[in-house]
């Protein structure tokens, strides 16, 4: 078999469409919670804080100071040696916040199918009359021995 057409049945085969048709999806599923989380959640936390959630300008300096500089930005730009534990607190606590809708919308979403399931459940089938009358006839023979 050459080499192409085993390229070509590799790459139309179900399950390598499939992920490619989850990964797009899946893309498209990470911007919509990415904005949930910023443009509503997030403002939300901001109003019952009474400021933001943005710890990304706490910093611990490591090494020497020489020139007194104060901003982040200027310390690092000096090379001087920074410990930015801001900025993993708050990538930290978006993921936190972005894990738990993630959860949510999972679990709402499980909830829906497991209720379309229960809805679409065929009905047990009754057992035919001659199957019935069999088992009776059974359980007759049973008694009587």
């Amino acid at each position: 078999m050459s080499i192409l057409k085993e390229f070509r049945e590799f790459a139309v085969k179900g399950n390598m469409i499939d992920l490619a048709v989850g990964v797009i999806i899946g893309g498209a599923f990470g911007k919509i919670v990415d904005s949930l989380v910023k443009d509503i959640i997030m403002p939300i936390i901001t109003l019952i804080t009474g400021g933001g959630v943005d710890f990304t300008q706490k910093f611990i300096v490591l090494g020497k100071n020489p020139n007194n500089l104060q901003s982040l930005a200027e310390m690092q730009k000096a090379g001087v040696n920074v410990l930015t534990y801001g900025n993993f607190l708050t990538i930290l606590i978006n993921f936190i916040i972005l894990a738990w809708v993630v959860f949510v919308m999972v679990k709402l979403i499980n909830k829906m199918r497991r209720k379309q399931e229960a809805e679409a459940a065929p009905a047990p089938v009754a057992t035919p009359e001659d199957i019935q009358l069999l088992r009776e006839i059974r359980d007759e023979l049973k008694k009587k021995a």
